[in-house]
C-alpha cells in the first residue's frame, strides 16, 4: 500500500468513525447498564427511562402459543436488551427528576436511524405510555401501538396480553378512597 493510499484510508476511517459517533448531548448505551424493565435501566447510580414508552409490567403474564404462562415484563426486557446489544442506541435526556432521567434514543440499523421507542412499540414489545388523563404522552407512539396491535405483532399475538396502562389504572383506582 502506498503512503497516499494509507493516508486516504486513515482519513476515510476517521470520517466514518465521526459519522457513527453519537451527536453532542447523546450517550451511547454500552456495557455497564442494569436493565430494570423493558423501558428503564440504571448506570452508575442514575436511573433512565425511555420517554413516552411503557413496557409490559414484570410479574404480569401472557399465555404463549404452547399454552405456557410467560412473564410479560421479562419479554419486554429481553427485547430491549437485544436492541441495545445489536444496535448500540444513542440517548439524550429530555426531562429529569431527582430519581429519574427521561431519554429519547435512536438506533442505527442498516445505516438508518430509528427511534428506539417506535421500534420497540411497532414490534409489539412495548406500549405508548399514557399520562394521568389517559392521553398518550407521545401521539406517534400511540399510532405505532395501534399498528402493532392490528398486525398482532410481538406480544399482541397473545390474546391475554393486557396493556400495562390498564393494569396501572386499575391499581390506582383501587387505592383511591371512595367519596
Amino acid at each position: 500500500m502506498t503512503a497516499s493510499a494509507r493516508v486516504t484510508l486513515v482519513v476515510s476511517l476517521a470520517i466514518a468513525a465521526n459519522a457513527l459517533a453519537a451527536p453532542a448531548g447523546y450517550t451511547v448505551l454500552e456495557s455497564g447498564i442494569a436493565l430494570e424493565s423493558g423501558e428503564t435501566w440504571s448506570r452508575a447510580g442514575q436511573r433512565y427511562r425511555l420517554y413516552g414508552v411503557q413496557s409490559c409490567l414484570r410479574g404480569t403474564a401472557f399465555t404463549n402459543k404452547a399454552g405456557l404462562k410467560q412473564d410479560c415484563g421479562d419479554a419486554s426486557m429481553a427485547v430491549l436488551s437485544a436492541f441495545i446489544k445489536d444496535t448500540h442506541p444513542a440517548c439524550a435526556p429530555v426531562a429529569r427528576s431527582a430519581a429519574l432521567t427521561y431519554v429519547v434514543c435512536y438506533a442505527t440499523v442498516a445505516g438508518t436511524q430509528l427511534d428506539l421507542g417506535t421500534a420497540l412499540i411497532s414490534q409489539g414489545f412495548a406500549f405508548a405510555a399514557l399520562n394521568a388523563d389517559g392521553i398518550p404522552v407521545n401521539p406517534a407512539y400511540a399510532v405505532a401501538e395501534q399498528d402493532a396491535k392490528g398486525r398482532s405483532a410481538g406480544l399482541w399475538a397473545f390474546p391475554d396480553v393486557q396493556h400495562p396502562s390498564v393494569i396501572l389504572g386499575k391499581a390506582t383506582t383501587a387505592r383511591e378512597p371512595n367519596p
